[in-house]
């Protein structure tokens, strides 16, 4: 992987695009390295993962130097090489966390909403630049923008293709909190480690519950019959057990997460 390292930290996974010469823009190359990192931190036992960008940038999106508007097929480069990774990213079996800092555009901007935490440096740059340059807003940015800050906010930043800096993200609910730009890595690093020493077979329970509310619908009653199988599923699991007996006994529980 070329263009992509990943790390592990105990159960924590850091995933690092590493092109910062063209702000970490996405080539096939990048995505296929992206993609095969993902699933190789999945099968390495990553129970928590970090997704950032090496250099000046998160991600300025996809890589148009070899762009070639008159004649490529715009259809077929989103729904064979863009849309996939998304998708990969937003169902991964593991509790993810972005952290966000310079330009977070196009399929970056994707990839940051497809996790399921965002942190934002307080000089990052997000939004959907698409109007300059006559495109569409892609990589599952309109579903992002709508659910995150309303349908009003978001055909605003479209029509009006402004970008916004971490700051006024987390004031509209765009990612969940800004940091300043010197702690961010570190701060997501603690998040994602904490995270990783929890009980994540239940946290992806929760992961799942709240996607079928996104995509499916679901209301109370389904909620209801889904959080009732998923604690059916997590009852007598080493990680419901150790956390019932360390409420019982008064101390920290040791999760080890799915057996």
């Amino acid at each position: 992987m070329s263009t992509v390292e990943l790390t592990f930290d105990g159960a924590m996974a850091e995933v690092v695009m590493q092109r910062p010469e063209v702000l970490n823009s996405l080539d096939e190359s990048a995505v296929a390295d992206l993609s095969t990192a993902l699933t190789a931190a999945v099968d390495g036992g990553a129970r928590g993962l970090l997704l950032r960008g090496e250099g000046r940038g998160f991600s300025a999106g996809r890589d148009l130097s070899t762009a070639s508007p008159l004649t490529e097929d715009a259809y077929a480069i989103l729904s064979g090489v863009f849309n996939p990774l998304i998708a990969q990213l937003r169902s991964l079996p593991v509790p993810t966390v972005a952290a966000v800092h310079g330009a977070c555009l196009g399929v970056g901007f994707g990839l940051a909403m497809a996790c399921d935490v965002v942190l934002a440096a307080r000089k990052s740059t997000l939004g959907s630049p698409f109007a300059n340059i006559g495109c569409v807003l892609d990589s599952g940015g309109h579903l992002a923008l709508v659910q995150r800050i309303g349908s009003h906010r978001a055909l605003e930043l479209i029509y009006t293709a402004e970008l916004i800096n971490g700051e006024r993200a987390e004031q509209i609910g765009l990612v969940n909190r800004v940091v300043d730009d010197d702690a961010l890595i570190d701060t997501a690093r603690d998040m994602v480690r904490a995270i990783s020493q929890g009980p994540t077979q239940a946290l992806l329970e929760s992961k799942r519950i709240i996607a079928n509310i996104i995509d499916h619908g679901d209301g109370l009653a389904e909620v209801l019959e889904a959080e009732a199988a998923a604690q059916g599923r997590m009852a007598g699991t080493p990680d419901y057990v150790e956390g019932i007996t360390a409420f019982l006994d008064k101390r920290k529980p040791t999760f080890r997460g799915p057996a």
